[in-house]
């Protein structure tokens, strides 16, 4: 299990002061204002970095960070995640997952058919729709909803779905 989430990404620079626009990976985009420190993937290494100020602007994040005050210090950040401790991740329902949990888990269904491993989750305005890829490579699309998902086991790694009339006529 992933013990670091991704909470958005450094879209680029705002400013000269070393602020950075950052697209919220997360439900709530407000949820930044209950963060200290995030940390800032570089690719082979990371850096904490403490927010100073926080600013809501359209669908984007502007973070400043302490002693971060110049531009050319933040223009190689483009494209990198930021991400927090579980520790600081919001408390979730008895039904909810992060994404993180649920990629990679074996699909199976009520009746006990294996149809793949959990591939994607898409985010639609009225459901999030589970993208399952069957051994054979093709895509199977879940509707995350109690009627579809059963069960989510993250200690055994598997997800029991009822697959519902139609789902998997092609």
């Amino acid at each position: 299990m992933e013990q670091l989430l991704r909470v958005g990404v450094i879209t680029s620079p705002h400013g000269l002061k070393g602020e950075v626009k950052v697209y919220p990976t997360t439900d709530d985009k407000e949820r930044f204002l209950d963060l200290e420190t995030v940390i800032l993937d570089l690719g082979r290494e990371t850096k904490e970095l403490e927010i100073e100020h926080i600013t809501f602007f359209k669908n984007l994040v502007l973070l400043k960070f302490r002693g971060i005050d110049n531009i050319n210090l933040v223009e190689p950040w483009r494209n990198k995640d930021l991400l927090i401790t579980r520790e600081q991740a919001v408390t979730l329902e008895d039904d909810e997952n992060f994404i993180v949990d649920l990629i990679g888990l074996s699909v199976v269904t009520d009746t006990g058919e294996h149809l793949g491993s959990m591939a994607d989750v898409l985010r639609t305005g009225a459901n999030d729709v589970y993208c399952v890829r069957t051994d054979e490579g093709k895509e199977i699309l879940l509707p995350a909803t109690k009627e579809c998902i059963l069960d989510v086991n993250l200690e055994t790694q598997t997800m029991k779905v009822h697959v519902l009339d139609g789902l998997l006529d092609l």
